[in-house]
């Protein structure tokens, strides 16, 4: 299938596809006229890219385990550490998740810091902002 099929079919754009083949996640064969196919195999690790950019990782942490794309099941992108007793693990998506896990806590916590901040000058108590707030004018 051409690009734009395959992109619909993997819930994507053509330039987010192209995108992701210009980072090593799929590789497009070429027609002779040099048009870009992708078979069934490349929309399901196209979908697996996806789901997992939605779960937060980034385009460089699922680079890092991207030769593990091809082994995950057909119905999608299970969860990268297993819960069950007996599930698999992937150790190396786990320590990749774990680590922009541990990331995303970082930026969590500064942007509630930043928060508290802004609360403060406003004269807030540390609670949500409400309604009529951004009436008050600020003081400088």
């Amino acid at each position: 299938m051409r690009i734009g099929d395959a992109a619909v079919a993997a819930g994507l754009t053509p330039r987010a596809l192209r995108y992701y083949e210009q980072q090593g996640l799929v590789t497009a064969r070429r027609t002779p006229s040099g048009h870009r196919e992708y078979d069934a195999e490349d929309v399901r690790r196209l979908r697996a890219v996806r789901e997992l950019r939605e779960a937060g990782l980034t385009v460089g942490d699922v680079r890092a385990f991207a030769h593990l794309l091809q082994t995950l099941p057909p119905d999608g992108v299970p969860d990268l550490i297993g819960q069950e007793p007996g599930a698999e693990r992937c150790a190396a998506a786990e320590v990749v998740a774990r680590r922009r896990l541990a990331e995303l806590d970082g930026h969590i916590a500064r942007l509630s810091r930043l928060r508290e901040r802004l609360a403060a000058r406003l004269g807030e108590s540390g609670g949500r902002l409400g309604s009529g707030a951004g009436d008050r004018p600020l003081r400088g």
